[in-house]
């Protein structure tokens, strides 16, 4: 995992135990899961604006965001970004459409 995912992921792990009016990511934890998806959704939307409007510096904000609060959920839920990288990993040398196929999706 990058330095960045190992630092992020360690205080993303601090945070859950803090006091909620201690930071922006401690009160996405107190507030729970349904708090957490509505910001992934919002972050998604934005990154497809960003992306349609083509300004690289937006663009690359905005996934940031998105990747951010997906990090945050997958810390509320007790999952290891490292297991996602572990999961792409896997998928090298695997076409899509095999990928797919194995899901069982059309």
């Amino acid at each position: 995992m990058s330095d960045v995912f190992e630092q992020l992921s360690k205080v993303l792990d601090e945070r859950k135990t803090a006091a909620a009016d201690s930071s922006y990511v401690a009160s996405l934890y107190h507030k729970g899961l349904d708090t957490i998806l509505k910001k992934i959704g919002e972050e998604a939307t934005e990154t497809v604006i960003a992306a349609k409007d083509g300004q690289a510096d937006q663009i690359i904000y905005e996934t940031a965001d998105l990747w951010f609060h997906t990090l945050v959920m997958l810390k509320h839920l007790n999952l290891e970004p490292q297991a996602v990288l572990d999961e792409l990993e896997r998928r090298f040398g695997l076409s899509g459409l095999e990928e797919k196929a194995n899901r069982g999706e059309k």
